[in-house]
């Protein structure tokens, strides 16, 4: 399987959420299964990048020009692919992941994230999507969410576009399981 993970750059965070990255990694690899992410070697994505390598699974980093240019770009992937700039890093993730997973991470993740879970809303793909809570990372979130099904915003039944695992067996537990399942309009 071809899983796109969006994950934070920052080194800076509490190790409870590097640890579960690594631990994500590390199954991914176990498994057999190929790393798509953001292409850079700082942060989370450089931990989940080194245990998925660690493990002799295949990694894809795919990033804009800017950061390679910066000095970011992980030269250790397997595939690097360079694009022109943000957009076209997105598309190449999306277009190649046969699932996606959030894990922890800043405003980058949340707006990949997003652009999935409406891509999937709309009908452009069916692929199983899945945010793993460390430590109650998503549940504002998640919050958020419950406020737009309250209000009307979005239908309660889009609930249904992503999974919350709480550990990493319950990631795979759920794209091994993962069937896809129609929703109604997003229009009310």
């Amino acid at each position: 399987m071809r899983i796109t993970v969006y994950t934070s750059s920052s080194s800076a965070v509490d190790a409870v959420y590097a640890d579960a990255v690594a631990a994500f990694g590390t199954r991914l690899a176990e498994r057999g299964d190929e790393l798509i992410y953001g292409g850079t070697a700082v942060g989370l994505m450089q931990v989940l990048a080194d245990h998925v390598r660690g493990g002799g699974a295949r990694v894809t980093g795919v990033l804009p020009a800017l950061m390679r240019d910066r000095g970011l770009a992980d030269d250790a992937c397997d595939e690097l692919v360079v694009t022109d700039e943000m957009q076209g890093r997105k598309k190449v993730m999306i277009d190649r992941a046969d699932a996606f997973v959030a894990l922890p991470g800043g405003f980058g993740t949340l707006e990949e994230l997003l652009e999935v879970l409406t891509l999937k809303q709309l009908g452009y793909h069916a692929r199983p999507i899945v945010l793993l809570d460390v430590a109650g990372c998503y549940q504002p979130l998640l919050a958020t969410f419950e406020h737009l099904f309250a209000e009307r915003f979005a239908k309660r039944d889009y609930a249904r576009l992503y999974h919350v695992a709480d550990d990493v067996d319950a990631i795979f537990e759920h794209l091994d399981a993962y069937e896809h399942e129609d929703l109604p309009t997003k229009w009310f």
